[in-house]
């Protein structure tokens, strides 16, 4: 399908010879010689451009331009004009207009300008279905009272600018929720810029947060905008802020109140505009009591409050997850979509779920793959680690297996495996965030891995 271009210009010959030149070129043309019949014609045909000239009798291109994009904001324009002007350029330009091009007209500068701006307008259209789409892919899924909730917590405080702290163990899905914020948000349009906070090292954390200027220390062979800068005008979304050290909180503090950076070696301020997310896995409150939070930045980022409830206490929600991540890898992998049996999902539905959301929906991906000659996902294809009583919250059934073992060194080998395997599932396998979280060196824990098989 052809685009359509509407001409509008008082002048019959610019408006013939546009008209000719135009529709060789296979755009499908309309015409107007007034800023009202212009208006009558786009309510009509809703043409995907105009070409319209500024200075008219009656209603002049301004006006008509400002007409245009109050009803059709989709529609792009091009202001035509003899008497091109900056004042004129910019005018037009904040009211909307894509670009302007002076008489006499170059034949080849319209068609450049009309091709610009048509492919301006197909991105545009193109980055709101992607929006959709991801939108969709970051939807919160179930229907248990518990998600129910969240999911009225998060179209309450999406529109606001207010800042927000989620709040869930690991693997609930507390980045989903901040994503989806920041996708209902008046800032969903600009960057939403996400800070991993216990992968920053203290030494980098105002190059990383603030940027830096060439030459400012060894090793500064370039400028570096920093994630606050990127998010000016967007979301700035601090993942796991409870794991970062109490000098980086400070940081981070001086540029929340003040609203201002400076790149490390710089000599100006410059101020950012951004909202904040920030999600923690912590009880913030009895970290701070420890000395381990500051008591302001805790204030500061809890304006509203959001829980993510872990997967037991939102077990209702398990088949329509199962179902979501089973349709998903089956796209994944250009399979036959699995089903998952009755049985198979009441025995999952009695686990635990000590690695939440992101433990499922590695088990379903599992089973997606191994269980290959079947459509039905039975209890019979569920590791024995997954079978009823296999994870109990009681300290005596967390312990119990490795009361059965005589050896104190057999003992101890077993448990540090068992905690190093629960604590990476907690970490999405992140040796060095797991390291920071159980404080131990990073090289340390590598070398445990190994030795533990």
């Amino acid at each position: 399908m052809f685009p359509s271009v509407l001409i509008v210009d008082d002048e019959p010959s610019i408006v013939q010879s546009l008209s000719g030149l135009l529709s060789d070129e296979g755009y499908k043309i309309s015409t107007a010689f007034n800023g009202h019949d212009a208006l009558k014609v786009i309510d009509s045909d809703s043409p995907d451009l105009v070409l319209l000239d500024i200075w008219m009798p009656g209603l002049d291109g301004i006006e008509t331009l400002k007409e245009i994009k109050k009803y059709n904001p989709h529609i792009q324009v091009i202001i035509i004009t003899g008497h091109g002007t900056i004042e004129t350029a910019v005018k037009a330009t904040k009211l909307g207009a894509f670009d302007l091009v002076e008489k006499p007209l170059s034949i080849d500068k319209i068609i450049l300008t009309i091709n610009n701006a048509l492919n301006f307008r197909r991105l545009e259209e193109e980055n709101k279905y992607l929006r959709t789409k991801t939108l969709e892919k970051n939807s919160i899924e179930g229907n248990s009272e518990r998600t129910q909730e969240l999911r009225k917590n998060i179209e309450v405080a999406a529109p606001s600018d207010t800042w927000i702290l989620i709040s869930g163990e690991n693997g609930t899905g507390k980045e989903l929720v901040a994503r989806t914020i920041h996708q209902l948000s008046p800032r969903a349009d600009q960057p939403l810029i996400d800070v991993s906070c216990a992968a920053i090292p203290d030494e980098n954390i105002e190059s990383e947060m603030f940027g830096h200027e060439k030459g400012s220390f060894s090793g500064a062979t370039t400028k570096k905008v920093g994630k606050f800068e990127l998010a000016d005008n967007g979301t700035i979304f601090l993942d796991e802020i409870g794991d970062m050290s109490l000098s980086s909180q400070a940081k981070i503090l001086r540029v929340l109140q003040e609203k201002k950076i400076q790149r490390v070696g710089g000599n100006r301020p410059i101020g950012v505009n951004v909202r904040v997310i920030a999600t923690t896995n912590k009880n913030l409150e009895k970290e701070i009591e420890r000395g381990t939070f500051r008591e302001d930045l805790y204030y500061r980022l809890n304006v509203i409050p959001i829980q993510v409830a872990p997967l037991r206490e939102r077990i209702d929600d398990l088949p329509i997850l199962t179902e979501v991540f089973l349709e998903e890898f089956a796209v994944q992998n250009r399979n036959k979509r699995k089903t998952m049996s009755p049985p198979a999902i009441s025995m999952l539905s009695s686990y635990a779920w000590p690695g939440n959301i992101r433990e499922l929906r590695n088990l379903v991906e599992r089973l997606a793959i191994m269980v290959a000659k079947k459509d039905v996902i039975d209890a019979a294809d569920i590791p024995d680690s997954y079978q009823p009583g296999a994870y109990r919250e009681e300290p005596f059934s967390a312990i119990s297996q490795f009361i059965k073992i005589d050896n104190f060194k057999e003992a101890r080998r077993a448990f540090e495996k068992e905690f190093i395997k629960r604590k990476l599932l907690q970490n999405e396998n992140n040796i060095t965030k797991t390291a920071k979280s159980i404080k131990v060196g990073r090289s340390y824990l590598h070398k445990k891995i190994k030795s533990l098989n």
